[in-house]
């Protein structure tokens, strides 16, 4: 329970400090849509991901670990489209989205 609860604080940290600092990047119009954001996002990290991350697991290896930021974009693009009100511009947002949110689970981790 408390990873779950870390990841969504995560999620949220990030759609937040990525909202700042680009603003045409996100546009979240509510609390509640960046809380289901959240949630979607740790169901399709738990069920989805996993998957794709053992298939592109050769991938992964050969670019040292760059290609995970790719999947990790493809999970926040798949999260887009479930969720009404998250409406991510382009993939290269998703990226930089995927970057931030590792930065924010990195520093929370960190202080565990």
């Amino acid at each position: 329970m408390n990873y779950i609860l870390v990841r969504t604080i995560a999620i949220l940290v990030a759609s937040y400090i990525t909202h700042v600092g680009v603003p045409i990047s996100l546009n979240i119009n509510t609390a509640l849509v960046a809380l289901s954001v959240a949630f979607v996002l740790a169901i399709i990290n738990h069920t989805i991901k996993p998957i794709i991350d053992a298939m592109a697991f050769p991938i992964t290896v050969m670019t040292l670990g760059a290609f995970s930021f790719i999947i990790n974009g493809a999970m926040i693009v798949l999260a887009s489209y479930i969720v009404s009100g998250f409406i991510i511009p382009s993939y290269m947002m998703a990226i930089y989205f995927s970057i931030v949110l590792t930065g924010v689970n990195w520093l929370l981790h960190a202080f565990e």
